[in-house]
């Protein structure tokens, strides 16, 4: 028999929950993970990303391409027992999710600075100019 949760959840949760899902949803849920703001400031950008209930180490940046790739992994277990150590519900759940920003051929990852600090990731990226590719001249061979 499905009892409800000994935590004051409501007893239909029990039936229609499913937090992993909720959880990396981007909009209309209370718990918007990676939900993102970009500010063009004088030097640069400053990417702010919220990831509300994920941990530092679960948090993964990385530059490839010119593309800046913000990653985080969440694992839950929630183990509910009566007094006596039965089981009345255990929930697990992991997942993960990425945003991908395209910033340039031109920045490196030892010019992008980010700090996590509450559930907050807060990254300052530069602004570097394009360089024009250089155009050789290629000269064409005339016979005569």
């Amino acid at each position: 028999m499905l009892m409800p949760s000994i935590f004051g959840e409501s007893f239909l949760d029990d039936f229609f929950d499913f937090p992993f899902e909720n959880r990396f949803q981007t909009a209309g849920t209370g718990t918007e993970l990676m939900k993102t703001d970009i500010k063009d400031t004088e030097d640069g950008y400053e990417v702010t990303m919220n990831l509300p209930g994920v941990k530092k180490e679960d948090v993964k940046a990385e530059l490839k391409d010119g593309y800046l790739t913000i990653s985080a992994s969440a694992n839950s277990n929630r183990d509910e027992q009566d007094s006596n150590g039965r089981y009345i519900r255990r929930e697990r759940y992991s997942g993960s999710c990425s945003r991908s920003f395209y910033v340039g051929d031109q920045i490196t990852e030892a010019d992008i600075k980010a700090r996590f600090e509450n559930g907050t990731l807060t990254m300052q990226i530069p602004k570097k100019e394009e360089k024009p590719a250089v155009e050789d001249k290629k000269y064409i061979a005339i016979e005569g």
